[in-house]
This record gives C-alpha cells, structure tokens and sequence, in this order.
C-alpha cells in the first residue's frame, strides 16, 4: 500500500511513521521546511495531561497516548517528555476543574482536591485567594514538542519506504481518485490520501471551512528571577479556567522556556500572514497572571509568540474519511499534539485493515467506543 500525506506537523509526520514501521510506502508533502516554522506542532513544548472537562473518551485515551509515545521514543531511541503532574484550577463560579475531577473518578483515575490552605503550602508561588477548588493528579507532563517534530522527520527522512518533499505546496487535493497536484503541477497519486494540514486545512477542503476554523492563539515566554524559576522547574503544569479568562502554564523543564498561554479561542486570523504579537493582546492574561502567582510584578517579557488552532466548536477531533481514498485529519482546537502519536498509528491501522471509517471518526471525537483491535 501506499500513502500520500499532505501535511508536515506532528500528526502527518506521526502518520507517516505509523504506516512506514508496518512496511508500507509513504509519501509526505510540506508547504515548508522540515519542521515548518509556523506549523501549529512548533513550540517548545506541548502539555499532555488527564483532566479534560467533561470529555470522558479523551480522558480515556490519554493511557493510550502515553503508550503510543513509549513506542516513538524506542524508534527515536530517546524520549522527550518531562512528568510535571497536573494541577486544575477553578475561580469565579467556572467548574471546569470539578467536572474534570469527576469525569476521571468514573474511569479510575481519581484527582485530589486541595484545600486552599494547603494549596498555598504545597505551591507557595501561587496566590490562592481568588482560587475556588483546586485539583491535583499526579500524572502529565510536558512534550518537547519542536524536538519531537524535527526527531520525527530526521529519522523518517532515513526510512526507505517514506519519501519527503519539504518546501512542496499542494495546490489540489482528488479524495475520490486518490490524487494530489503541487502547485508546481506535478501529480501524484496513492492508495490513501490524508489531509493533515492543519490551520491551512480549510484551502485544500474548502467544504471544512466552517467546521474546521483557523484561531490565532498567543503565547508568552517570561524571564524570572533565578529563585523564582528553580520553584518552577520542579512543575506542576497549570490549567486555570475561570469563566471570562482562562490560562495554562508550562513549567521550565529541561532547561526550556517558561510559558503562559491563553486558554481562550480567538477564532480569527489567517495563518499565512504576519505573526507579530504585542501584549495588549492579551491584557486580561496578564492581569490573571498577576491575581495568580505571587511574584509577578518581577516576572519580564522574554518574547511572545503566535501559533495558530484549527477549532471545532465543540472542541473535537476530526478524522473522518472524504471520498473513496482520502481523509481528513484535524486533531485541534488546541489540545491535539499529546495524541499526535496515538492519532498516527490508530490511522494507519485504519487505512491499511480496512476498519469502520465511521467508528473511527467517533473514537477520534472522543466519543464512547474502542477501536478493534
């Protein structure tokens, strides 16, 4: 069988891996360099983590990622993942941590509620007063999300069954003939075609546009004073929801960046176009920042980013099959990179057995159902 894929972030690339190790050809096509600068799976880091709200089949798969991770850092021959642990924040009558809490007891994977007393003990640098419930769970941790991506294409680019064309855009996509056309005018065609190009997506399946949206989603990176940032090197990451703001925090593992990010979709953008950033952008983070963390006031700017979401608006994944050989693949909505793994192999299974493409789709929409084996 052969494999075309149109798309070079972590799930491409992971697809591509997936069919490859099971003996299959492979062809990958990127609009870029390998790893692309402004691909949605390039930043330093990525969290992956249990508590997920009320989306029990995610919470689920999350065992299955981590499994899914064990086998690419064989491959790779090392891991980049850091355990942080996760703690769930919840405040102004928000009960996102709540549900994420229960949603985990029913499937055995109970979280611990902190008292905010003892919340400040165990997370001195934290300033709980505005903090309502808080959880803790002691598995999650960070992925290194650009050295995973630019590891993955290394050792791809060594395969003799996988065939890179980094800096190739696609102009055309036929699912139904499984064909593709570059903008150069070269075609070429496979057995399966995926689409996995992210917040470009929507250029190539224009029907999309509407499900799939393109968010422009700031991040900023700080520079703390030294005693400060050996507290945070020690974690936890951080998921804050509360209402009208909600942030996340990344600790600095591994000698990386420290990072704040807006847990809000803007909804707007296009990520073809100038990515400066100024942080009027994200006022309201800053001013949640420093309800939250005690020590704020000397934290300084090291630089702000921007990356783009592909948002689905009830935060879903979609990885459906179009046409009689192609599919589509949008892990998104800004929570897709901890399944990168786990989402490559699942498709590849799919494509090369021959499973249910609609069961599929409800497993990777996080519905209740396992895939056959």
């Amino acid at each position: 069988m052969k494999g075309i894929i149109v798309g070079g972030g972590v799930v491409g690339l992971c697809t591509a891996w997936a069919m490859s190790r099971s003996g299959h050809d492979v062809e990958l096509f990127e609009q870029g360099a390998l790893p692309h600068p402004l691909a949605s799976s390039i930043d330093e880091h990525r969290l992956i983590r249990h508590p997920y709200g009320d989306h029990r089949g995610y919470a689920r798969m999350i065992d299955d990622a981590f499994a899914a991770w064990d086998v690419l850092w064989r491959d790779l021959d090392r891991s980049f993942y850091a355990p942080t642990g996760t703690l769930a924040l919840t405040g102004n009558g928000a009960d996102w941590a709540a549900r994420s809490a229960a949603t985990l007891a029913s499937i055995g994977r109970p979280m611990t509620e902190l008292a905010p007393t003892e919340l400040s003990q165990r997370f001195p640098l934290l300033d709980a007063r505005r903090v309502e419930r808080a959880f803790w769970i002691d598995t999650g941790g960070v992925l290194f999300a650009q050295d995973i991506v630019a590891a993955l294409a290394g050792h791809l680019a060594a395969q003799p069954k996988v065939r890179l064309h980094p800096n190739t855009a696609v102009r055309s996509v036929d699912l139904e003939r499984g064909t593709i056309t570059t903008e150069s005018g070269a075609s070429y065609s496979g057995d399966a075609v995926v689409v996995a190009a992210g917040a470009w997506v929507g250029r190539l399946l224009p029907e999309l546009q509407r499900r799939l949206l393109p968010s422009r989603q700031i991040v900023i990176y700080f520079h703390l004073p030294d005693e400060q940032l050996a507290v945070w090197s020690k974690g936890p990451m951080i998921i804050e929801k509360t209402g009208d703001v909600g942030l996340y925090l990344v600790p600095p593992m591994q000698g990386r960046g420290f990072k704040v990010g807006d847990h809000e979709f803007s909804r707007r953008g296009d990520p073809s176009t100038a990515r400066e950033a100024v942080e009027d952008e994200i006022r309201p983070l800053l001013e949640r920042c420093r309800s939250l963390f005690r020590g704020f006031e000397r934290w300084r700017t090291d630089r702000l980013k921007v990356c783009f979401y592909t948002v689905t608006d009830d935060e879903r994944f979609v990885v459906e099959k179009l046409g009689a050989n192609g599919w589509v693949m949008s892990p998104c909505s800004g929570h897709g990179f901890k399944f990168g793994a786990l989402m490559g192999q699942e498709l590849a299974r799919t494509i090369v057995s021959g499973r249910d493409a609609a069961a599929h789709a409800q497993w990777a929409a996080g519905l209740e159902g396992d895939l056959p084996t």
